[in-house]
């Protein structure tokens, strides 16, 4: 039923109300279908390139700020903050940190749909830990709706790639401000 009545008499008008809410119409539609009848969790894999490495990175450019790392896979690091820099600073430093990579032009994204659009999120962080494990870590201070969805995608990931078994334990974890990189680390590790 479409409100006001006005609409649902004329065509025109009805199918113009329902172009101009169809992102909210997809929404509903994909959160009813994904979550009401998901049984398994399996992760889905790039057709063309389905596992990627660092040892796959090619030289790129960039204006943004970057200084040398010496855990990371990549030889430098780049930042797109200071809050971010002074993260990358300590995984460099952490005794339970084995390896870390910016993920920055590497690729890893989770796909996840926000009012009905398809969008790609790429966490900050790729860290693997003293422990084997590895840790997909996000710097925010604001948590928006749109932050809760992506870590949402995020989680249902993490637990597809636990539930395949063959790409270690996964964790995942959202830095909220500068400093508490510590506690993230030693709780994960």
């Amino acid at each position: 039923m479409i409100t006001p009545a006005l609409f649902d008499r004329d065509n025109l008008r009805r199918r113009l109300i329902i172009t101009l809410n169809m992102t909210r119409l997809v929404q509903h539609i994909w959160q009813t279908i994904r979550f009401q009848n998901t049984k398994t969790l399996e992760p889905v894999f790039d057709q063309d390139r389905p596992i990627l490495s660092t040892g796959d990175m090619r030289t790129w450019y960039t204006g943004k700020p970057c200084e040398p790392a010496k855990r990371s896979h990549i030889n430098f690091c780049v930042y797109d903050s200071t809050w971010e820099a002074s993260e990358a600073f300590a995984l460099d430093r952490a005794t339970e940190v084995v390896a870390w990579v910016k993920n920055d032009h590497l690729g890893f994204e989770v796909f996840y749909v926000h009012h009905g659009v398809v969008r790609k999120y790429r966490p900050d962080f790729l860290i693997r830990l003293g422990t084997g494990n590895m840790l997909v870590l996000e710097t925010k201070g604001r948590d928006r709706k749109q932050d809760r969805t992506k870590r949402r995608f995020l989680d249902e990931w993490v637990r597809a790639v636990n539930a395949h078994g063959g790409f270690g334990r996964w964790f995942w974890d959202v830095s909220r401000q500068p400093g508490d990189i510590r506690d993230i680390l030693v709780k994960h590790s």
